[in-house]
């Protein structure tokens, strides 16, 4: 597969077949991806919290906001939940500044992913206080990022910003994910 089609492939996946396993192997190999990529000032703060488990993936899950354009819909039914979690951690006895490198250590994992058929979804949007009370996370570290992953069980269409400029996702009646993009025009400024 080219690069484009692995960053078409990489989508923001809600629904994944729960039973479809993946091991801890797979999930060290994604931690990989991102130990090899770039990190600011080769600091190389981060850690990662690997869950392959039902039962601590059921912890993980509940400390999620799901979609946020989707006010209807709480998250996957049981079933359609994600087989594994990386939860990205940022180490503050190596240094407290990591934004620039979960956003890179993040989307090497999710490519990772992509390549190996597999999806996933980053939060940013995350009970922190919850998730370190219930998975025992020591205060040094930061949370900034939880990716969930699985198998994808639906399809995700990009399409165009209309006229609205509404960039709202949506599902029609099939469940099909709607992921409306700005045109690259639109993103590409030139000073004169």
């Amino acid at each position: 597969m080219n690069f484009e089609e692995l960053i078409l492939r990489n989508r923001s996946y809600r629904r994944f077949y729960e039973d479809f396993e993946i091991k801890a192997e797979v999930l060290k190999k994604l931690v990989g991806y991102a130990r090899l990529s770039a990190s600011s000032g080769n600091i190389q703060a981060l850690k990662f919290y690997l869950s392959a488990d039902r039962e601590r993936n059921e912890t993980i899950f509940r400390h999620l906001r799901w979609a946020f354009y989707l006010k209807d819909w709480d998250g996957p039914e049981i079933g359609e939940r994600p087989s594994a979690y990386i939860i990205i951690l940022g180490d503050t006895d190596i240094h407290a500044t990591i934004e620039l490198d979960v956003g890179i250590a993040a989307q090497s994992i999710l490519l990772g992913a992509a390549s190996m058929g597999l999806g996933g979804c980053m939060f940013g949007s995350v009970d922190r206080a919850g998730l370190r009370k219930e998975l025992h996370i020591p205060k040094k570290f930061q949370i900034p990022l939880t990716i969930a992953l699985g198998k994808p069980k639906e399809t995700v269409v990009l399409g165009e910003v209309d006229s609205s400029g509404k960039i709202e996702y949506w599902r029609d009646e099939k469940m099909t994910h709607h992921v409306p993009k700005r045109s690259l025009d639109e993103l590409i400024i030139d000073f004169k």
